[in-house]
């Protein structure tokens, strides 16, 4: 994960651009991150993103992890299903 500056960024946007979409760019102010630039290098990239960063999701997941935390188990299948039929699928 490369790291850079805002003027940096302010500077040379178009490299760094072409750079996120091989990896991640932490970006600091006063050297301090504020920011993370990350680019989508494939159309999947940008679904992928939304999933991961959707609200019903992670909630998902937390739930998930405590089930298996208390030793029980869920069917990738009956999350899917979940997932697809909420009111605000993903």
């Amino acid at each position: 994960m490369r790291t850079i500056s805002v003027a940096d960024l302010q500077h040379e946007a178009a490299r760094y651009l072409a750079l996120a979409a091989e990896e991640d760019i932490v970006i600091l102010q006063d050297g301090k991150p504020v920011a993370l630039l990350r680019g989508f290098s494939e159309a999947d990239d940008r679904l992928d993103y939304q999933i991961e960063t959707h609200p019903l999701f992670l909630e998902r997941v937390r739930r998930a992890r405590k089930a298996f935390h208390d030793g029980q188990s869920e069917r990738l299948d009956d999350i899917r299903d979940e997932l697809l039929q909420a009111d605000d699928p993903i």
